[in-house]
């Protein structure tokens, strides 16, 4: 092969690997792009309550800011469904049962907050409400949690101020489209047909796991097989966000 040959295929090589390079930024641009689009309108920043109809995905969340017994329960229920799920924490509460916190991630289930003391935002000021996200960053990074991306505002209730405030704080807030409102215990069947009726693709269901709930578990019995006949697939947040199912890294 001569001199000239080989550079020509070299040049081949290498022209090849640029264009790879440039399709892949292209894709990661275009995913950023996305996500802001998201979490902003208009270039504020806004809280997420449904994800895109383009994937059959759907989220169940679960608030936790007490107790120590419903939650092993609603565990083992998402386990026989291989339904993975996320779940926003307290601060406070997973600083004091942090094998809980630990048992969550084991399931392959997605960790996110609520902040710390689990106070209603727009009642507070300003710097307390950096305080009390920051305080609870630093309690979730001793847990081993140094990535979390969302946040749920305390009790659903937030304002513009807090918004930025939580952007500020590199967070993006997530709300919800389907409420069955469990923490009312208004009766297993009332949480079952709200959730089979009202879910469709890209919905995020707001769910309960402390022990106020007493229906929860025994709903989930037939809304995680009910969801699945209709065609729906368990995602955590991210991955309704980012359109793509994927594997959580296990804390060590």
């Amino acid at each position: 092969m001569s001199f000239m040959t080989k550079r020509i295929e070299l040049i081949k090589r290498y022209g090849i690997i640029v264009v790879i390079a440039l399709f892949c930024a292209v894709l990661m641009w275009v995913g950023q792009r996305t996500q802001i689009s998201v979490f902003s309108n208009d270039g504020e920043p806004r809280a997420l309550s449904q994800g895109s109809e383009d994937h059959p995905f759907v989220s169940l969340t679960f608030n936790v800011s007490w107790g120590n017994n419903k939650v092993h329960d609603i565990l083992k229920k998402l386990e026989a469904h291989d339904a993975k799920a996320t779940f926003f924490l307290s601060g406070e509460w997973a600083e004091r049962h942090p094998d809980i916190v630990k048992s969550i991630h084991d399931g392959q289930h997605e960790i996110a907050m609520m902040g710390y003391a689990y106070n209603s935002y727009p009642k507070l000021e300003p710097q307390e409400i950096k305080q009390d996200i920051q305080k609870a960053r630093e309690t979730f990074e001793k847990l081993g949690f140094e990535d979390i991306q969302w946040i749920r505002p305390p009790h659903g209730q937030y304002n513009k101020e807090v918004l930025k405030i939580i952007d500020e704080e590199k967070l993006e807030a997530i709300q919800w489209s389907v409420n069955p409102r469990d923490w009312e215990n208004p009766g297993t069947n009332q949480i079952i047909n709200q959730i089979l009726d009202e879910t469709d693709k890209g919905d995020i269901v707001l769910l309960h796991a402390s022990d106020s709930v007493k229906q929860t578990d025994k709903a989930l019995e037939v809304v995680l097989p009910g969801l699945k006949q209709k065609d729906l697939e368990f995602s955590t947040i991210t991955e309704l966000v980012n359109g793509s199912k994927a594997k959580i890294t296990q804390v060590e």
